[in-house]
């Protein structure tokens, strides 16, 4: 009887041990683009496809760009060219995907060099606070200059649906002794979450200050 008992504890203590391990490391996979049903929608080029699960279901991110191209829609004052880029994450409920958020953010009618892009490795997928609810974090680069001034960066980090920003620019040399741009500002969400959310992202945004 006792031993009986010993082992149902330590079978429900290893479950839990799993549990929680499994809601602090998701395990995110690649989805071929081919795959996706029709009902995911969006627009531009996908970039990354990625699935995981946690405690809320099982979730899809796309990130996609448009490249350079004018989009009519846009309100153009000068013979400029336009850039968007986007990301959407999909809960799939009994088989159906369901759309939580979508993030855009673009250039528009820019006369010269102008790129809205990811950057590459920073689009990632964590548990940070164990909670068993991801973290969705995007980084990205908007330029519209021909000079060689620092770029905006941002970096945006959902949790669920509570949208965290990290605003700020890339860090350039401008000569052996002297640097322009690398500051961010931090919105009030992120300010007020918990601060290994903000290590997190100071830690990103050091990794890639100069928009690479």
């Amino acid at each position: 009887m006792k031993t009986d008992i010993k082992f149902k504890f330590l079978f429900i203590s290893m479950l839990l041990l799993w549990s929680i391990s499994t809601y602090a490391q998701p395990k995110v996979t690649s989805v071929d683009k081919q795959s996706l049903s029709e009902e995911i929608v969006y627009e531009g080029n996908i970039q990354l496809a990625l699935q995981w699960k946690d405690k809320e279901g099982q979730h899809l991110l796309l990130t996609t760009e448009t490249g350079i191209y004018r989009n009519e829609t846009f309100a153009h004052e000068n013979d400029g060219q336009d850039a968007q880029l986007f990301a959407y994450h999909y809960l799939i409920t009994n088989g159906h995907a369901v759309l939580k958020w979508r993030v855009n953010d673009f250039i528009k009618d820019c006369p010269v060099d102008i790129e809205a892009s990811f950057i590459k490795n920073t689009t990632k997928v964590t548990d940070l606070n164990k909670d068993g609810i991801s973290e969705i974090w995007l980084m990205y680069k908007l330029v519209c200059h021909g000079d060689v001034s620092p770029l905006d960066m941002k970096i945006i980090m959902y949790e669920a649906m509570q949208k965290h920003a990290m605003r700020g620019q890339n860090k350039i040399k401008m000569s052996p002794t002297e640097t322009m741009g690398g500051t961010y500002t931090f919105d009030q969400a992120f300010t007020q979450a918990p601060a290994v959310f903000r290590t997190y992202a100071t830690s990103l945004w050091a990794k890639h200050i100069t928009g690479k």
